[in-house]
């Protein structure tokens, strides 16, 4: 065999383990009209793949064909140049927000993927690794094309349009600075054109998404994770809150969503919270149930609602209180 003909034949089984990975069951007539060649040389390739670790599973008669299946052992993947930047950018975000234990194999599953990268690839996915940043874990999916289009538009430094649900203004056009990930969703962080101001959008609501011709010359921007988790936390709601607690951020972190308050640690050992809610009551209700004890520092309204519910809670005591 000649040199030639060996590079054929390794490019005909990667092209045959792509197809094995695309779709669940392929028949070894389909395979042979996709590769142009016999049924005789797809089994032949078959065993090619077997013999390198990948568990390809061969079904007889009607309905049988051939699949890939769960081996022992982790073979490497088969990506297209989309899917190794989409799956870049997916690890990229667990290595900096993943709970404990699951950030770590993020970033060496990253590590491994950026070694076998082209040099064209590699150096997309670290320059699309400013445009992205997170908190919390456990982020709901999301269209990977658009995903990456606003990845990309944030990496360029180019406008984009989008239909977002708005009573006034269905259609925005904004300067797109980070990506978010929260505990459970995707925002996106950009200054609004018409708005003439920062906003973040939540990105499963947006429809639509393009890029337009127009490029922007960067402005001096906020923090983009803490913006957005301040925003989603107390902003959007019609009151806000915030509160000293007598223990440390370490330990009331775990113990609130991200997407529920900001924690933010003092110089003291103590920390503050942030949150916000349709009724403070809720509020208060909330910061009981943490345990430590804790002080509200805004608003003045809301310390004295404490004196009002203490004198009720000791009221509705006081008949079994013990002497």
């Amino acid at each position: 065999m000649t040199a030639s003909d060996e590079r054929g034949t390794t490019e005909r089984v990667l092209t045959l383990l792509g197809l094995l990975q695309q779709r669940a069951v392929w028949t070894g007539p389909e395979l042979g009209d996709r590769l142009g060649v016999t049924t005789r040389t797809v089994r032949r390739d078959v065993e090619r793949l077997r013999a390198l670790g990948y568990p390809v599973q061969a079904g007889q008669g009607v309905g049988g064909g051939y699949r890939l299946g769960p081996g022992q052992d982790l073979p490497p993947l088969l990506l297209d140049d989309e899917e190794a930047i989409a799956t870049a950018v997916a690890l990229l975000v667990g290595a900096g927000g993943a709970a404990s234990g699951s950030g770590d194999a993020a970033l060496r599953a990253l590590t491994k993927l950026d070694r076998v990268l082209p040099t064209r690839l590699r150096h997309e996915v670290r320059a699309l690794s400013g445009s992205v940043e997170s908190f919390g874990t456990g982020h709901l999916p999301l269209d990977p094309d658009t995903l990456m289009t606003l990845a990309r538009a944030c990496r360029d430094e180019v406008e984009i349009g989008f239909d977002y649900p708005s009573a006034t203004q269905p259609h925005r056009r904004v300067e797109p600075y980070r990506l978010v990930a929260s505990d459970r969703r995707w925002y996106l962080l950009a200054y609004d054109l018409d708005r003439d101001d920062w906003r973040n959008f939540r990105v499963d609501r947006m429809t639509e998404v393009a890029t337009r011709t127009w490029r922007f010359r960067p402005r001096p921007a906020p923090a983009a994770a803490a913006y957005v988790q301040e925003s989603i936390a107390s902003r959007a709601y019609p009151h806000q809150a915030r509160f000293l607690v007598f223990a440390s951020a370490e330990t009331i972190r775990p113990l609130i969503p991200a997407a529920a308050a900001v924690v933010r640690p003092r110089e003291d050992g103590h920390c503050e919270v942030l949150s916000g809610a349709a009724d403070l009551d809720a509020v208060l209700l909330h910061m009981l149930m943490l345990g430590p004890d804790f002080e509200v520092l805004d608003p003045p309204e809301l310390a004295a609602r404490c004196h009002e519910l203490a004198r009720r809670l000791l009221g509705a005591g006081s008949s079994t209180a013990p002497e």
